[in-house]
């Protein structure tokens, strides 16, 4: 059993940034495959980024594509997506999430523990 707890989200203008944080409980945080999604009111909760468990290997939406980077610390159960060039169309509440595979996921039903989401909303 994995718990995740997200923070680091709030108000933020349009073209600033955030860093988002996710620590996990366990002592094999290492050989989860770990995900970011958000979900926006009205909307479907969608892929964000994902990473592996050595940070070997990322994975990313079209839409943060060279504007958001995931990146984790094994050390210290934690792992971080940082957001730079922020736009409205980024405001939602962003979940952290963990998969019990080394194989990379960006579907919802991948994953297998979720946290319980942080806010994060960009004004124009």
């Amino acid at each position: 059993q994995v718990q995740l707890v997200e923070s680091g989200g709030g108000l933020v203008q349009a073209g600033g940034s955030l860093r988002l944080s996710c620590a996990a409980s366990g002592r094999t945080f290492s050989t989860y495959f770990m995900g970011w999604f958000r979900q926006a009111p009205g909307k479907e909760r969608e892929f964000v980024a994902a990473i592996s468990g050595s940070g070997g290997y990322t994975n990313y939406a079209d839409s943060v594509k060279g504007r958001f980077t995931i990146s984790r610390e094994n050390a210290k159960n934690t792992v971080y997506l940082q957001m730079n060039s922020l736009k409205p169309e980024d405001t939602a509440v962003y979940y952290c999430a963990a998969r019990r595979t080394v194989m990379p996921g960006t579907r919802v039903r991948d994953y297998n523990y979720w946290g319980q989401g942080t806010q994060v909303t960009v004004s124009s």
